[in-house]
């Protein structure tokens, strides 16, 4: 079963700065076959820790079968749980400079057919220096409270400092590439203009000569 398909129903929730996403959401079963698959996409940059925690309502064998599955624009895939119920967790490194998609379906089972199933689901994805352990960190390195969130405000700032210059990098791709356009159309203007004189004196060069062979001039 394809998680992602051109028809699919995206929402899309894109913060160039927040790093923290949290919010809840109905996922309506489907009988297999007609499943639409209900997706979440968040941008992250590449070897940023990405941590996906799901909470969702129902237990396994409740006539729904709850699947996930994490993939991002440049084809990584980062996992895919299934059957889904209670509390599920996925960490993963992202790849690339990318939006990846937390994507759900929801599939009626064990021929069910009742109207109405669906799963509430509870959806926390913490990107970068909020994924991380920080009491975990703090006990490893022995930090004192302050210093822990020094470290931490540190570790989100640097990953500021590596979007701006993933946004500056495209930015210098997009100008670049209207230049190249830019260029490309004055030059075909030119050629089309120079084309266009040098038919226009063909045509009255022919036909003055056509009208001398005719005596009429």
């Amino acid at each position: 079963m394809q998680f992602w398909t051109s028809s699919g129903l995206v929402i899309v929730f894109a913060y160039l700065f927040a790093y923290v996403n949290a919010l809840k959401l109905t996922v309506n079963a489907q009988t297999v076959g007609s499943v639409t698959p209900r997706c979440i996409r968040n941008f992250v940059t590449k070897d940023s820790l990405v941590v996906v925690n799901v909470k969702t309502d129902g237990r396994k064998g409740d006539g729904q079968v709850l699947n996930m599955a994490i993939i991002d624009t440049e084809g990584n895939e980062y996992g895919r749980p299934k059957d889904v119920a209670g509390e599920s967790r996925t960490a993963f490194t992202a790849h690339a400079d990318a939006g990846f998609d937390v994507c759900f379906e929801n599939i009626l089972h064990g021929g069910s057919r009742s109207a109405g199933l669906s799963r509430e689901i509870d959806l926390d994805v913490d990107i970068g220096a909020d994924a991380r352990d920080w009491n975990a960190v703090g006990q490893t390195e022995k930090l004192k409270p302050m210093e822990l969130e020094l470290r931490r405000i540190e570790e989100s700032v640097d990953e500021i400092v590596r979007q701006m210059d993933y946004l500056r990098a495209r930015e210098q791709r997009l100008r670049d590439t209207n230049e190249s356009t830019n260029e490309r159309v004055k030059f075909f203007a030119i050629g089309t203009l120079v084309s266009l004189l040098g038919l226009s004196l063909w045509q009255l060069t022919y036909l003055r000569q056509y009208f001398r062979s005719k005596h009429l001039i």
